[in-house]
């Protein structure tokens, strides 16, 4: 009778165990648009967006040196990066949890990105985004 009893609450710890572990859902990727300040369009995450993704941090090539980064005008594409990124190079050393495009009208694209401590960094990069658009079946 215990033997079943025990048996028994194994089984419900198990259950419910695979309950909270489908219950942890990936964060979407957000498209905003600047103009209008609206979400226009979320896309669940997957492989290749994160690898995308990743290939244009690998490209920072340099800090962007505008007074107003942020434009009137484009798009915000917020894209959670699972797992965490390590950027390293000679502007930021940091652990990176989701990565900001910013694609202004008739600019070409840059980064915002968020170090440990919040601080916002914003960097240009040597990459085509075309692969990425595609993947998020966006186009501008």
């Amino acid at each position: 009778m215990v033997h079943k009893i025990l048996l028994s609450f194994i089984h419900i710890f198990l259950l419910m165990n695979l309950i909270v572990v489908n219950a942890q859902t990936r964060p979407n990727i957000e498209l905003l648009d600047i103009e209008k300040n609206e979400i226009t369009k979320t896309v669940p995450t997957n492989p290749k967006i994160q690898f995308e993704a990743e290939k244009i941090i690998k490209e920072i090539d340099n800090v962007v040196k505008k007074l107003k980064p942020i434009p009137d005008k484009g798009y915000m594409i917020k894209i959670p990066l699972e797992p965490s990124h390590r950027v390293e190079n000679k502007w930021i050393y940091a652990l990176i949890d989701e990565m900001i495009m910013i694609i202004p009208k008739n600019e070409k694209p840059y980064l915002l990105l968020f170090d440990d401590e919040n601080k916002s960094y914003f960097f240009t990069f040597d990459s085509k985004i075309d692969p990425l658009l595609k993947t998020l079946d966006f186009s501008l």
